[in-house]
């Protein structure tokens, strides 16, 4: 999509490549490789190959998560960010808008770099630390499992819960709108 003059706060929506994913992480669910280059066994009954590698920072533990996502608001008023763990989504049961930007020099979020990707079941994306982003939906919910730091949940959930101050993440104002569906 091209943006023009007239909406300059509109986000730009682009087709899910790694190519086009590889400033803000890695693209899951790519074509499985034979070559040698990964650990990969393919046979007539199964299929399997390393897709990444997570890290969820030192000293934190993985966890997965089950989200459900409901907010189908075109107007991104806010990102997040988490500091010291990649993040995975890969959605289950139906597309998903990840919106995703870099940051600036002082940690805030970049909003040049700022993009959305729809991504499909069957596909996902792993975030680094430091990407900030929301996920946005156009039907009712979608559920997706998640990768993360557990020490990160905790953290996010005080904070949205009781009003604490995040130590592992933050939130950021924004002010841009996802073109209409």
């Amino acid at each position: 999509m091209k943006l023009n003059s007239s909406q300059p706060n509109l986000i730009d929506v682009r087709p899910l490549t790694v190519g086009n994913f590889l400033p803000y992480g890695w693209l899951l669910g790519k074509t499985m490789r034979l070559d040698g280059s990964i650990p990969a066994f393919s046979n007539v009954q199964i299929d399997f190959w390393q897709e990444h590698i997570f890290d969820p920072g030192t000293g934190g533990e993985t966890e997965v998560l089950w989200v459900t996502y409901r907010n189908r608001q075109r107007a991104v008023t806010s990102l997040e960010v988490h500091r010291l763990t990649q993040q995975a989504i890969v959605p289950l049961t139906g597309e998903i808008i990840h919106v995703v930007a870099g940051s600036r020099q002082d940690g805030s979020p970049d909003d040049g770099s700022m993009r959305a990707f729809r991504v499909p079941v069957g596909q996902g994306i792993c975030m680094p630390p430091g990407c900030w982003h929301t996920t946005r939906v156009d039907v009712q919910e979608v559920t997706c499992l998640m990768l993360t730091r557990r020490s990160t949940t905790v953290d996010l959930i005080a904070y949205l819960t009781g009003g604490s101050s995040l130590s592992e993440s933050a939130v950021a104002a924004v002010d841009r709108t996802l073109p209409a569906s």
